[in-house]
């Protein structure tokens, strides 16, 4: 925290913490996205804060704003009764890391968050984006030719290079259908040597975080775009990972957020209807915006906070404030 201490950069801090002082007179809410907490700054993920940065981050949530459960921060959005400034946290996906770096920093400052599962990584699972991710980084080669598969070729003889390579495939595969997408992936980790099984939760981990405190929420099965299911498998892969997450915490799940999120590219009026129909109460999308009483309760809008310094991260927060009138 020594960064935030610097008297110039506290005054500044002080400064755009004044220029939130309106937020939520008119009962708006931000929800923010997190994925990972990293033990230290990778070059394989450059959008994902470590440990330090999280810290910042917490400690000017908590110092600026205030902070809320969902549950709490719907029901004071719904009887009017929102408190200026206020934010909900989230983590999406369902990564150790969540427990082991975040939980910890989100205690320190007494902070609740949300977590969405994908059930189907649990316990040794592995994301087809992070089975991407690995496998460029470790690859020996300083060039990968996927011109076979229709992926063109890459350079990799530097970090900066593998991270492009990796962010591009993951861009050309992310809205295929599952199966196809699958098997591009499988052709990739099949030119390199283990990949890590400890990147995801197990089910005492998730146990663990809801004895910390945390709330638990649905994130499909499998993590797909359900856009591009039929509406039963897309009934199974919302409704399973409910029962599932349901079981281990033998506690009701009332939250969800769709897989990528963004309305009628990654989920479709139907699956506003599925979600409904299982049970939840809300549903988060990754639709940039700011929460008030007349959003839709079941695609509640989110943002990422990825500024890299604190009077940016401050910044950040106010522009997206104002930006939705």
């Amino acid at each position: 925290m020594h960064e935030i201490k610097n008297a110039v950069l506290l005054k500044g801090l002080q400064h755009a913490a004044s220029l939130t002082s309106g937020i939520g007179r008119n009962k708006r809410l931000f929800v923010l996205i997190y994925h990972r907490v990293l033990d230290s700054p990778d070059f394989m993920r450059g959008g994902e804060p470590d440990i330090e940065a999280f810290d910042w981050q917490m400690e000017l949530l908590a110092t600026y704003f205030n902070v809320l459960s969902l549950d709490t921060a719907l029901e004071k959005l719904k009887a009017n009764q929102l408190p200026s400034k206020a934010i909900c946290i989230t983590f999406d996906d369902g990564y150790a890391d969540n427990l082991t770096n975040a939980v910890p920093i989100l205690k320190k400052y007494a902070l609740p968050a949300t977590f969405f599962i994908a059930t189907g990584f649990l316990n040794g699972g592995r994301m087809w984006n992070d089975s991407i991710i690995e496998a460029i980084r470790i690859i020996p080669e300083t060039k990968l030719d996927l011109t076979a598969i229709g992926l063109g070729k890459f350079e990799l003889d530097t970090q900066v290079k593998k991270a492009a390579a990796s962010e591009a495939i993951i861009k050309q595969l992310k809205h295929l259908q599952p199966r196809q997408r699958n098997l591009y992936t499988d052709h990739i980790i099949s030119q390199v040597g283990e990949l890590p099984d400890d990147l995801m939760l197990t089910n005492d981990q998730v146990i663990e975080l809801y004895q910390q405190g945390m709330e638990i929420g649905g994130h499909t099965v499998s993590h797909p775009i359900l856009a591009k299911l039929d509406v039963d498998s897309a009934r199974k892969e919302i409704a399973d990972s409910k029962i599932t997450l349901e079981t281990i915490l033998s506690h009701k799940l009332r939250f969800f957020a769709y897989p990528n999120g963004k309305p009628g590219q990654d989920y479709l009026p139907e699956h506003i209807g599925i979600i409904k129909d299982v049970g939840y109460q809300a549903a988060l999308s990754t639709q940039w915006g700011v929460a008030n009483q007349s959003s839709d309760f079941l695609q509640l809008p989110r943002f990422t906070p990825w500024d890299q310094v604190p009077l940016k991260f401050m910044g950040r927060m106010i522009l997206m404030y104002n930006k939705v009138q």
